[in-house]
C-alpha cells in the first residue's frame, strides 16, 4: 500500500513525501515592484519538508494582479526576488513550483499601475467587493478581452513560466480554479462569448485553459507544468451547474500533453465522484485538496492509501505548521492557524509558528 510518506518522482526530482503545501495568498510582497522579500524566503524555506511547495498566486502580468501586495513574475526585479526564495528552499532540500495566477475580473483599477483595468472573458462583473488599500470596493465590470488580447494573455503565461525557470523554480502550476481568469473562461455566467473562446461548445469553453497550459508546456516542458482546477467552486461568483462534461473534456484534452500533475480542489464530499472520474481520465500525478469544511488533519492522507490521489495538499494547516509532514506522521499535535494574520502584516502569523522542536 502506498502511503503519504513514500517518495514520488515529479519534474525530474524525487520528492521525499506525498504531502504538498497548497498555494495561499499572503499579500506580503513588499519588495521593489511587488517582488519577494527576505521574509518570504524564510517562510517558504521553513516549510521545505513538504514533498512539494506550491507558492501563493503569482501574477504573470501587471494586469493579472487581483489583491494588494501580491508578487509577480513579469519583471527582472521580481525574478531576482524569487531567486532568493528558490535558493532558500533548495538549500533545505525542498522542491518548489510557482503558481501562475491571473485574477481576471477579480481585481480593481486601484491595485493596478497606470490606466490598467481588470479584464475578463466577458464584460460581466463579479458580485461582491474586495479589499484595497483604500478600503472595500465593488468589483468593476471588466474589459472584455479581444481575440488578440486573449492570445497575448496566453503568451503572458508562457513568459511567466520562462521567468519562473530563470528564478530557479522547479516548475509552475497554472491557476485554473477559485474563480480567476482560467476558471472564468470555464464558467457559464462568466463566459458568454460567441467566438472560438466562448460558450458555443464545450470545446470552445475549455479552449483558453488548454491553450494557456500548452503555451507553458511549449515554454518550459510538460514535466514542469501543472494545472489546478476546482469544479463547482462558487468562489468569486462563478456558476457551473453541470461541470462534469466540461471538466472531463478538459482533462481529456490535456492528457496527451503529459503534464507534471493535475491539482484538484474538491468542493464538497458530493464532488468525490467527479474527482474519481477525473482520476480515470488523467494518467499523471493527481494532487487532491479535499476542501473539507472541518479543520484538516492526518485523516486526509487516506485518499493516498485508497488510490484516489497521489499527493494531498494542505493549506491553512501548512501555514500554521512549518513542519507539517512530521506532525502528520505523528498524528499531531497541530498549531491552530490565526486567520487575523493571513493577509499582510509582518512576521507575526507568518514566520513565527513553532515547530515540534520549539514547542
Amino acid at each position: 500500500m502506498t502511503t503519504a510518506f513514500d517518495p514520488l518522482h515529479l519534474a525530474g526530482r524525487t520528492l521525499t513525501n506525498r504531502i504538498a503545501m497548497a498555494p495561499m495568498t499572503r499579500s506580503r510582497a513588499y519588495g521593489p515592484g511587488l517582488s519577494p522579500t527576505d521574509a518570504m524566503a524564510t517562510y517558504y524555506a521553513q516549510r521545505a519538508s513538504a514533498g512539494l511547495i506550491i507558492t501563493e498566486g503569482v501574477q504573470p502580468s501587471a494586469v493579472g494582479q487581483g489583491y494588494p501586495d501580491t508578487p509577480g513574475l513579469h519583471s527582472e526585479e521580481q525574478v531576482a526576488g524569487w531567486r532568493k526564495v528558490t535558493d532558500a528552499v533548495h538549500a533545505e532540500g525542498g522542491t518548489i513550483f510557482a503558481q501562475l495566477m491571473h485574477s481576471g475580473r477579480i481585481g480593481h483599477p486601484d491595485l493596478l499601475p497606470g490606466d490598467l483595468h481588470p479584464v475578463g472573458p466577458s464584460a460581466v462583473a463579479a458580485a461582491g467587493q474586495l479589499y484595497t488599500h483604500e478600503g472595500m470596493k465593488d468589483f468593476p465590470v471588466p474589459h472584455e478581452l479581444s481575440d488578440a488580447a486573449v492570445r497575448a494573455t496566453i503568451e503572458d503565461f508562457a513568459s511567466a513560466a520562462r521567468n519562473a525557470v530563470a528564478a530557479g523554480f522547479d516548475g509552475v502550476e497554472l491557476h485554473g480554479a477559485n474563480g480567476y481568469l482560467i476558471h472564468q473562461f470555464l464558467g457559464q455566467n462568466t463566459n458568454v462569448r460567441t467566438d472560438e473562446w466562448g460558450a458555443g461548445s464545450v470545446e470552445d469553453r475549455i479552449r483558453f485553459a488548454v491553450e494557456a497550459v500548452r503555451a507553458a508546456v511549449d515554454a518550459i516542458g510538460a514535466d514542469r507544468v501543472g494545472l489546478r482546477i476546482s469544479p463547482c467552486n462558487p468562489m468569486t461568483d462563478v456558476h457551473e451547474p453541470e461541470p462534469d462534461e466540461v471538466y472531463l473534456a478538459l482533462v481529456r484534452a490535456l492528457e496527451p500533453l503529459g503534464l507534471a500533475y493535475l491539482h484538484v480542489l474538491q468542493c464538497g464530499p458530493e464532488r468525490r465522484e467527479l474527482v474519481e472520474a477525473v482520476r480515470k481520465e488523467f494518467s499523471g500525478t493527481l494532487i487532491l485538496n479535499d476542501g473539507t469544511p472541518t479543520p484538516s488533519d492526518h485523516s486526509q492522507l487516506a485518499a493516498i492509501e485508497d488510490g484516489t490521489a497521489d499527493m494531498i495538499s494542505f493549506g491553512a494547516l501548512f501555514l500554521a505548521n512549518p513542519d507539517l509532514p512530521e506532525r502528520l506522521r505523528s498524528e499531531g499535535p497541530y498549531n491552530t492557524p490565526d486567520s487575523a494574520t493571513f493577509f499582510g502584516g509582518d512576521e507575526r502569523g507568518y514566520t513565527d509558528y513553532p515547530t515540534l522542536s520549539r514547542v
